[in-house]
């Protein structure tokens, strides 16, 4: 943990709590509730639904990268996802307004693109803050709250849907987008060390720092080249899972099927808590490595749980596998990046390059569901999901190593140019 205050610390940690908890229903911005609106209440079909979702997705391929360099570079961190939440909020708002083909494509791919600051700088802040020996914990506390966030929203959604309709989530969203303003003003600015958050090390030992490396370490890490593959997987298979289920659930009752959507969330939600909670907890004594690849193992047994049943019990069921796979994901995924830049100073361009493979593969993800159900229906789209993961899990044992690392340098010595990982 960064020299600072313990008081300011604990204000600090209180105020990202809150972050958290609001973000989680602004940083999706309509999520999965999308599909719903549109196949419910403007009657789109199952392959323009895909389609456009994609073409939101890409725009934050374009921008997650650039945000994750900003996130690097910037020192008003806190603005920076105070703008990208207005920008989120205000986009997906519109939706109803204008409600043609390339308006929606428009303003969703205006949320996505803002949407992408917000995984890199949460990260940020929590490193700044901090510091590398209790980042695991922090990530594992962040994702509890952010999961806990989307169970709320999603069961004010579910409980209101029945009787106002798949519109009420517009409502709903803003309410939250106030509240995550609140909150991300809430941190103070002085508690973040700007330095230690972009992965550098040491910021307050006194000794001069080593430059951060050059962007040719997102290239020349094979590590990071592996997790990216196996991240650009793990989405290409997860992403358009749940979409699936909340139009199977949909086609069958329109107010419903938004209810169930909000139960499947619900569902999946609080399983992700304790499970974000054990990744906090036992990672680092585990291994990190461990927790992906059983993120990735579930995704299989999902997609294939999927097609045995069309009862909307059953699909609420199987969902609470998502809690276990997207829960560990979540929040092992910024640990490992850390892992592998720790020392480079390079943290947050990493986390945006990586989650540039991941929206490739949620991007991907979607086209490929929507053509399959339009060619050959709903169960070959979850098999076709499902085997894709399984690509991604023997990626992962065969070719990832253990990413954790052992004690931290000493306090007030240089930190090296690139970590040990990264060379490799």
């Amino acid at each position: 943990m960064s020299n600072q205050h313990p008081d300011q610390t604990r204000r600090a940690g209180r105020a990202l709590d809150a972050a958290n908890f609001f973000l989680a229903d602004v940083r999706d911005g309509l999520g999965p509730y999308l599909a719903v609106y549109l196949l419910t209440e403007q009657h789109w079909d199952e392959a323009r639904i895909g389609l456009v979702m994609s073409i939101a997705t890409i725009a934050g391929i374009v921008a997650q990268t650039p945000a994750g360099a900003l996130v690097d570079a910037t020192r008003a961190k806190r603005l920076v996802m105070a703008v990208a939440a207005i920008m989120v909020t205000s986009a997906s708002l519109s939706l109803p307004l204008f409600p043609t083909f390339l308006p929606v494509a428009i303003s969703q791919g205006i949320a996505q693109a803002a949407a992408v600051i917000f995984p890199p700088a949460i990260a940020a802040v929590s490193l700044g803050i901090f510091g590398h020996a209790a980042f695991t914990g922090r990530i594992g506390r962040n994702e509890t709250f952010n999961h806990a966030g989307n169970a709320v929203a999603a069961g004010l959604a579910g409980l209101t849907a029945y009787w106002f309709g798949p519109a009420v989530v517009f409502y709903l969203l803003g309410a939250m987008a106030v509240a995550s303003l609140a909150s991300i003003l809430a941190i103070p600015e002085r508690a973040i060390d700007h330095d230690l958050a972009r992965g550098l090390h040491d910021a307050d030992g006194g000794s001069p720092h080593e430059p951060p490396s050059g962007l040719a370490v997102l290239l020349t890490c094979r590590p990071l080249l592996v997790f990216a593959v196996c991240v650009l997987l793990f989405h290409l298979s997860n992403a358009a899972m749940l979409p699936l289920v909340g139009q199977k659930l949909a086609l069958q009752d329109r107010n419903m099927g938004t209810s169930l959507m909000s139960a499947c969330i619900v569902a999946a939600q609080i399983v992700m808590v304790p499970f974000a909670m054990l990744v906090g907890a036992k990672a680092d004594r585990w291994g990190h490595k461990r927790f992906f690849l059983a993120a990735l193992l579930i995704l299989p047994i999902r997609g294939a749980l999927y097609t045995l049943s069309d009862n909307p019990f059953w699909l609420v069921g199987v969902q609470l596998l998502d809690g276990v796979g997207a829960g560990i994901f979540g929040a092992i995924f910024p640990v490992i990046v850390a892992d592998l830049m720790r020392n480079t100073g390079r943290f947050n361009v990493a986390q945006g390059a990586v989650i540039t493979a991941q929206s490739i593969g949620a991007a991907l993800s979607t086209a490929l569901a929507g053509f399959v159900v339009v060619g050959a229906g709903y169960s070959a789209a979850f098999i076709t999901l499902g085997a894709v993961a399984a690509i991604g899990a023997i990626i992962c044992l065969l070719a990832l190593p253990e990413t954790r690392h052992g004690a931290l340098p000493p306090q007030g010595k240089t930190a090296p140019p690139t970590s040990a990982i990264a060379a490799e």
